[in-house]
C-alpha cells in the first residue's frame, strides 16, 4: 500500500472519528444536563507503538482534535502520552480506539525499530 493511500485512509478514518467523538461529546453534555451527573475528566496514560517524533506529533495532534480528548504530554524515550479525557468512565475504550483507529496508517507512514 503506497504512502499516499495510507494518508488517504487515515484522513477518512480521523473525519469518523471526530463525527463518533463529537456524537459522545454532546451525549456527556446532554446527559449532564438532564441528570446532573457530571463526566468525571481526568488524565490517562497511553503507550504508542514506535514510531518517529514526527509520527507521535501527529498521532498527538489528531488526538487532540478529536473532540472530548486532548493530547497533554508526548514521553518519546517511554513512548506514552499523557490524555486528557472528558470522561474517565470511558478511558480503557477511547485508548483502544486510539490505537485501534490511528496507530497502523501512523506506524506505515512513520514507524521506527522497536525500542
Amino acid at each position: 500500500m503506497s504512502k499516499a493511500f495510507t494518508a488517504f485512509v487515515l484522513l477518512l478514518i480521523f473525519l469518523k472519528a471526530v463525527v463518533i467523538s463529537g456524537l459522545q461529546t454532546i451525549r456527556i453534555i446532554v446527559v449532564t444536563g438532564l441528570t446532573g451527573r457530571r463526566p468525571q475528566a481526568g488524565i490517562v496514560r497511553m503507550r504508542f507503538a514506535p514510531m518517529t517524533e514526527n509520527g507521535a506529533t501527529l498521532l498527538g495532534c489528531l488526538i487532540s482534535l478529536t473532540p472530548g480528548t486532548t493530547t497533554v504530554d508526548i514521553d518519546m524515550e517511554r513512548g506514552e502520552m499523557l490524555l486528557h479525557l472528558l470522561d474517565v468512565a470511558g478511558a480503557e475504550e477511547a485508548v483502544a480506539g486510539i490505537r485501534a483507529d490511528f496507530e497502523p496508517s501512523i506506524v506505515r507512514l512513520f514507524g521506527t525499530e522497536e525500542r
